[in-house]
């Protein structure tokens, strides 16, 4: 049987239909509490019969490091993507990560294309599109976002005229209703037999908004499952895992539990002592108000020597879970040590991690309690498979979200 291999690792060229679906801010108690609630009859009987496990996702547990090390198979250390936002440096802006400049090495999809398998990648946001696209820009390959469905052309996207093609406009990007566009999509691509691998990724602003069992997410991870048992009555190998977790980021009376940390490093060490990055950063500002579990502190290099000084007075406060130095993080969590900040802190579970309290959107986020990501204590997430799991498999016990391409191509 014809394979691929990429960073050591070797898959499959499957020969029936495979959907990987990246359910964003799929935190375990999500499953557990739907499963438990018996509105998640398809994902229930996937859990029973094919294969379940609660694994890790790659550090930071954000969006675009998490996505990217799915579609490789390997932690940010090796792909080099670790956040959505970054500073770069040589010229020392803060940039979004909006493309694949930063990619190091080839994917999943690009090498399965070569092999001449058909790929239908679709996200909900258009920023993961272009990275999700490497590779692939050859006018057959369909990629997407339903960001976006409105503007697709068959140059860039491999397809155009998507909402008439799925039936519907493309909703609001601040709605549950964006990620079932992405599923409605997928199902359609299938239905019509366009692709052969498909890579559907979502959007978790219900998940930010909404804890488990809230009737709000009830309703979306019901229709997600809904749509799920579609791909499977299609006859797809389906496989389902997370970017990242979701945690509860508030106090009691339901303030975020915020640590602005430029804020308190320039009222201790005098002011531009340093610049907090927020790699949680994106346009969706609605969904977090740019308040993660994870930043990047970089330091003028007339105050490295500052650094230990910096990292002992930032342990000392309760939002703080680890303070460390770039290269310990680097060390400590995979991470590409090239594209580390001096230092690095990671949040309490209930905490979040600001730069200046100025710069963050908080307005956005009162009409609900703050719920985010971006930490230790969002790592976990379900790994799933629809059928049981293939010999070849190469994983062991300690599963990562970024083993389903492993688990699907390799057990279909």
């Amino acid at each position: 049987m014809a394979s691929i291999q990429l960073h050591s690792r070797s898959y499959k060229v499957p020969h029936r239909p495979c959907a990987i679906i990246c359910v964003d801010g799929f935190d375990p108690e999500y499953l557990e509490q739907g499963i438990q609630d018996g509105i998640l009859p398809n994902l229930a009987r996937m859990v029973k019969t094919g294969f379940h496990a609660t694994g890790k996702v790659a550090m930071p547990t954000f969006t675009n490091p998490n996505n990217v090390s799915i579609i490789t198979g390997v932690p940010t250390a090796v792909h080099g993507i670790a956040g959505n936002f970054y500073l770069d440096p040589v010229t020392l802006e803060e940039r979004m990560v909006l493309d694949d400049t930063l990619l190091r090495g080839s994917t999943i999809l690009e090498q399965l294309s070569l092999q001449g398998v058909r790929i239908a990648a679709v996200t909900a946001k258009d920023k993961l599109r272009c990275i999700l696209q490497h590779g692939l820009r050859d006018g057959k390959t369909i990629c997407f976002s339903a960001q976006y469905a409105d503007r697709c052309t068959i140059e860039e996207n491999g397809i155009a005229e998507v909402e008439s093609y799925v039936g519907r406009p493309a909703p609001s990007q601040y709605s549950g209703d964006l990620s079932l566009f992405v599923l409605d999509a997928g199902i359609k691509l299938l239905e019509d037999d366009r692709a052969d691998v498909f890579y559907l990724t979502l959007s978790d602003f219900i998940q930010h908004k909404f804890a488990p069992g809230d009737n709000e997410a009830n309703t979306f991870l019901e229709a997600i499952d809904t749509k799920i048992g579609r791909l499977l009555e299609l006859g797809a190998v389906v496989g389902v895992t997370g970017d990242h977790g979701m945690s509860d980021k508030c106090l009691h009376d339901g303030a975020p539990n915020v640590l602005f940390v430029q804020d308190e490093l320039e009222a201790k060490f005098g002011t531009d002592c340093a610049r907090v990055i927020c790699p949680i950063t994106d346009p969706f500002v609605r969904h977090h108000g740019a308040l993660g579990s994870f930043v990047r502190i970089h330091l003028p290099k007339d105050r490295l020597p500052e650094r230990d000084a910096m990292i002992e007075y930032l342990r000392k406060f309760p939002q703080v879970d680890f303070a460390v130095d770039g290269a310990d993080a680097a060390a400590r969590w995979e991470m590409p040590l090239d594209r580390e900040g001096d230092i690095v802190l990671v949040s309490a579970k209930n905490a979040v991690l600001g730069a200046k309290a100025g710069e963050h959107a908080m307005e956005s986020i009162k009409d609900h309690r703050l719920r985010s990501h971006g930490g230790l204590s969002e790592q976990d997430v379900p790994v799933i498979l629809s059928i049981p799991k293939g010999s070849a498999v190469g994983a062991d016990q300690h599963w990562h979200n970024y083993d389903i391409f492993d688990l699907v191509l390799n057990s279909a």
